[in-house]
């Protein structure tokens, strides 16, 4: 027979209680209900579990037996039940993210160490990857990437500002070489190129001119899917390369590296934390969104 848990959970009252009325008294429901539903579950067992007087209720053999096998299962369950509701409350539990590779601002160290510090029962499980999936098939919480590239039906909670790519190279490759003064005349150029994948083509590089945006797909020399590797590369003057103007900061600040066209490289929407619509979201995940836009 198809188990019947909520019988199940009856009869667990009535031998606890050993009383058909203070059984209905505490699930709220009629004498009547509750012997029904025991007489229910005797009928699919085809076997009496509960004896009946006009004064005491008493288990047979077979109702004993039952009990003692369904109490350690339904404490354990209440017991997941308290624990889920204990969810609502304080954060905590492990929150697992899936971040593009290039979302500097989040990935930098602070603004994930400080929401550590605050939420101290939060666990973080960060899989840095830039391969586009379904992140509730996959048992993600959350992820963040760039706006433009997340889905209609996801809640999306801006990190940063805008962003803008860029190309960048070596002063040293600059002198040696020259800066094109145009995305079209990359291809004459020595560049460093990305590919999330190996079976992937090299990023084409997008750029804007007069407001009508167009890619370039450039030969590179070279192809990685690290871009640290990329700058280093870059800033050791093996060619151009082209990515997230955050990414290459750093070391445009520091001299070793200089931005070239930059007139065809627009701002745009920035990096989103994004999660599927609920109605109830879990405590760790709101305590994170709260945290990002206390420092956004």
């Amino acid at each position: 027979m198809e188990p019947d848990l909520n019988a199940l959970a009856v009869f667990a009252l009535v031998a606890e209680e050993r009383s058909f009325r203070a059984a209905a008294d505490r699930l709220g429901v009629t004498r009547s209900a509750v012997s029904q539903t025991i007489q229910r579950l005797e009928e699919g067992l085809g076997i009496a579990l509960v004896q009946r007087t006009t004064r005491s209720v008493s288990l047979t053999e077979a109702g004993e037996r039952l009990h003692a096998e369904i109490v350690p299962a339904i404490a354990d369950m209440r017991a997941a039940l308290d624990g889920v509701l204990a969810l609502r409350g304080q954060p905590r539990g492990l929150l697992r993210l899936a971040v593009s590779s290039i979302a500097e601002h989040f990935l930098s160290g602070p603004l994930l160490a400080s929401f550590t510090e605050a939420n101290p029962e939060v666990q973080l499980d960060i899989t840095v990857t830039d391969a586009e999936f379904d992140i509730v098939a996959a048992g993600f919480d959350a992820g963040v990437r760039l706006g433009e590239v997340i889905e209609q039906d996801m809640i999306a909670v801006p990190i940063a500002g805008d962003e803008r790519q860029l190309a960048v190279c070596a002063p040293s490759f600059r002198d040696r070489f020259g800066a094109p003064s145009h995305p079209a005349e990359l291809a004459s150029f020595r560049c460093i190129g990305w590919r999330p994948a190996p079976k992937l083509r090299p990023y084409r590089w997008e750029f804007a001119d007069g407001g009508k945006e167009f890619s370039v797909a450039v030969a590179p020399e070279i192809t990685t899917n690290d871009m640290a590797l990329m700058i280093k590369l870059a800033i050791a003057g093996a060619g151009i390369t082209f990515g997230m103007e955050a990414s290459f900061r750093p070391a445009i600040v520091r001299g070793e590296l200089v931005p070239i066209l930059e007139d065809y490289c627009p701002v745009f929407a920035g990096f989103y934390l994004y999660y599927p619509s609920r109605r109830n979201v879990a405590p760790k995940l709101r305590a994170l969104v709260e945290h990002l836009r206390r420092r956004g």
